[in-house]
């Protein structure tokens, strides 16, 4: 079910590497728009574009835009000829020809298969902090940054929530900084630095071919859920920690908290990480939370201890101080931002995630 518009582009409002937002007329009426100019070129001022208004009617958290689907007045010039024979977004209209790190024409392809550690699938306990919400990402990077300034971090974007790698601005601020080091799109998502057909290709790349000390794995913007056990796009988190354990990574669990949600479901440990942690993880994986007795943290405790009980995998508790995660916060060159309520609103879930960034770099043995 797509809802289709046509309009003209007033003003264009902002612009960035790979996404321009607009200004649209559309029967009268000024739209906010996204263009992905990978994707359908540059609109100008002046041109007439087709819209897919569809997330913007229902008024979806990340949906506040339309989306450009083509430009009616200007065709985007074709690519440069590039080696890649990929398809990502498959058989949709705008299916994506990518070069995968894995792929033949790559030149890491020997690398990928002859590489003793990548044909044995042993990340060699590298560290990798596994989150579900995409707004997780800089709070993960500012912990790491505290404690090993040095360390070369990748961030791997799975498909389970928006397939473009250019609809993050925040992502795209965080390479901006400097705070990535490389990014890969795994699966169905396109559009990082590199490509890579599997989670587990990914990671292995990141490791042995892209020489990541730390890789932080998260699902673009527009988490998807439905108030159901099951049905929900962060449940992939636990498919995440299995490749991890299956790797010999050491898997973490960035657990999803908030103090102030208003549906019961998600207040303290939500019930979501329980999912993931008593159902669906398999393995190992560390779980950090704070080491605190002010609210939510105790009941926090509480929640992952019922879950870890309940697990067919082995996920283990891990504490840690909160001194100095409001300076680590502090950091962040991007907004910290989170199902619509900002750090200052609620700060809970940007903690889990900063101390999972610091535990990750706490097991490193860097120089």
């Amino acid at each position: 079910m797509i809802h289709w518009r046509s309009g003209t582009v007033r003003e264009v409002t902002s612009s960035r590497a790979g996404a321009v937002r607009l200004c649209v007329d559309v029967d009268g009426t000024d739209t906010p728009a996204l263009a992905l100019t990978d994707l359908v070129g540059t609109p100008q001022v002046g041109d007439t574009v087709l819209l897919n208004v569809s997330a913007l009617r229902r008024r979806l958290g990340t949906g506040g835009h339309a989306l450009v689907v083509a430009d009616a007045t200007r065709l985007p010039d074709d690519p440069a000829d590039a080696p890649g024979h990929i398809v990502k977004a498959r058989y949709t209209p705008l299916q994506q020809m990518v070069l995968a790190l894995e792929e033949q024409e790559s030149p890491h392809h020997d690398a990928m298969r002859e590489h003793p550690d990548i044909a044995a699938g042993d990340l060699r306990r590298m560290p990798v902090v596994v989150a579900e919400l995409h707004s997780a990402l800089p709070a993960v990077l500012a912990g790491v940054r505290a404690v090993a300034p040095q360390a070369r971090v990748g961030y791997v974007m799975t498909d389970s929530a928006s397939l473009p790698f250019a609809l993050s601005d925040s992502a795209a601020r965080l390479v901006e900084a400097g705070w990535l080091d490389t990014t890969i799109t795994a699966g169905q998502a396109f559009g990082g630095e590199h490509e890579a057909i599997t989670v587990h290709s990914a990671l292995l790349a990141a490791r042995h071919v892209l020489g990541c000390d730390v890789v932080v794995v998260a699902q673009g913007p527009g988490n998807a859920g439905s108030s159901t056990t099951w049905g929900w796009s962060g449940l992939s988190t636990g498919d995440v920690l299995n490749a991890v354990h299956v790797l010999r990574g050491h898997g973490i669990a960035v657990p999803r908290v908030s103090g102030s949600d208003p549906r019961p479901r998600h207040r303290g440990l939500s019930h979501h990480t329980s999912t993931v942690l008593s159902r669906a993880l398999l393995g190992e994986a560390d779980v950090v939370v704070p080491d605190s007795p002010h609210e939510p943290w105790p009941l926090v405790s509480e929640q992952l201890l019922a879950a870890i009980a309940a697990s067919s995998g082995s996920p283990r508790p891990v504490t840690r101080p909160v001194d100095d995660v409001a300076a680590d916060l502090a950091s962040s060159p991007v907004p910290l931002s989170s199902m619509g309520r900002s750090a200052q609103e609620d700060a809970t879930p940007f903690v889990t995630a900063a101390l999972a960034g610091r535990h990750a770099a706490s097991l490193l043995a860097l120089p």
